[in-house]
């Protein structure tokens, strides 16, 4: 059933991608090659490839030092982008009815991680240690001292929807009028703890990932932030729907028909009101380990059939696991914004070696390739967590009227 829509009217974002909207359009859908980088010190054994935020990141200002983590200063680079935006939310609807809600998975662990390092090599914690740097909680506060606001905060940790079911629970408080405005997105930084733990599930790969091929051998964690501004108020971008499912089939593994999957997506389609034919590009989960892409293949092939143009962007920018959901929806956003004109595609990059035993899907291949003008499109987002917590995410482009909500 059809819902009344609610707005992205704006965007902060950083990641291997790039600093800022333009660097992160010049490298999804042009020549400039995203930070995926090989790194020491995350594994005791090897370097790792690991998608990495190269910019100089600003500092907090100095009445948020206390909250001074990487996670929180990634998000700050984000969310600097906006801030004119943020104020003027403020002037018109007043601090207490804007809300914020985020998805992480790492908060400030890998600070936590040198604090206790530091504990058991000299007895004492550091001077700066803060046990509520780790808290998953952190970005939440660390955004809402920063801006002053006063409406509901909380921060979602689902592994890699964690920020794909942000955009629900943010839609949620301004349709049932806690909010006229959130500030929805996700943030994770690289930290040791979360590379060794996938390496210790045999999960990580040896170079590049490697989306859909035969050849997939596992993922690269990557980091990154990404924030809107969502409202009532009518805009160019729409969030049309999203749609949840738990399947629960396994702590770690997904379901291997996709069924959770599956689900997400058409509660999706439903929520939107839209048929699967509708979707004119979808954003792949796509993390190039065997089960997920195979349980993938198999949901997208259910759902909305073989043919509609899909790709993997996580080989531009690791898994960023709770930001993943929020930089994906993201990509979805600046697509959308040239749609009238033809809106770019994301590639998809493999090796082209495809696996016999999952169902082929129509992969985006092209440099430069782009949708056909249109007036009306509308884009989906997969983002499939352990545990089976399965979000779709579907961004529109002229499906209401731009002066009214639907």
């Amino acid at each position: 059933m059809r819902t009344d829509p609610v707005w992205l009217s704006s965007l902060g974002i950083v990641s291997s991608l790039g600093n800022g909207l333009d660097e992160t359009r010049d490298t999804m859908f042009g020549d400039r090659p995203a930070d995926m980088m090989a790194r020491d010190g995350f594994l005791s054994d090897r370097p790792v490839m690991l998608g990495s935020v190269t910019a100089k990141l600003p500092p907090l200002p100095d009445h948020l030092q206390r909250h001074d983590t990487r996670n929180n200063r990634l998000l700050w680079a984000a969310a600097a982008q906006i801030k004119t935006e943020i104020a003027a939310l403020i002037a018109q609807y007043g601090r207490d009815r804007i809300g914020i809600i985020l998805g992480t998975s790492t908060s400030g662990i890998e600070e936590g991680t040198q604090d206790y390092q530091s504990l058991l090599e000299t007895g004492s914690f550091p001077s700066g240690f803060l046990y509520s740097h780790q808290e998953i909680g952190s970005p939440g506060d660390f955004l809402r001292d920063a801006f002053d606001l006063g409406g509901p905060v909380y921060v979602i940790s689902t592994a890699c929807s964690s920020s794909a079911k942000a955009f629900a629970a943010g839609a949620r408080l301004i349709r049932t009028g806690l909010c006229d405005a959130v500030l929805v997105g996700g943030v994770d930084s690289l930290c040791r703890l979360t590379v060794r733990g996938f390496d210790a599930l045999q999960s990580v790969a040896l170079g590049i990932c490697n989306p859909m091929s035969k050849n997939r051998d596992g993922i690269n964690i990557g980091e990154g932030a990404a924030l809107f501004i969502m409202q009532r108020a009518a805009g160019d971008i729409a969030l049309l729907g999203v749609g949840e499912s738990s399947d629960a089939h396994h702590p770690n593994a997904p379901h291997p028909d996709g069924k959770g999957a599956a689900a997400a997506m058409q509660n999706a389609l439903d929520h939107a009101g839209i048929m699967p034919s509708d979707i004119a590009y979808l954003n792949l989960h796509g993390t190039a380990t065997p089960l997920n892409d195979g349980m993938e293949s198999r949901a997208v092939r259910d759902v909305l059939g073989d043919n509609v143009p899909s790709s993997s962007t996580k080989p531009m920018t690791g898994h960023t696991l709770g930001a993943a959901g929020a930089i994906e929806a993201a990509i979805l956003w600046l697509s959308l914004q040239d749609a009238p004109n033809g809106a770019p595609l994301p590639r998809h990059i493999w090796d082209g070696v495809a696996d016999a035993d999952i169902p082929p899907l129509h992969l985006v291949v092209a440099h430069n390739a782009r949708l056909a003008p249109m007036t009306k499109c509308a884009m989906m987002s997969n983002s499939f967590a352990f545990g089976g917590s399965n979000v779709s995410v579907i961004l529109g482009r002229g499906w209401h009227d731009g002066n009214t909500p639907a």
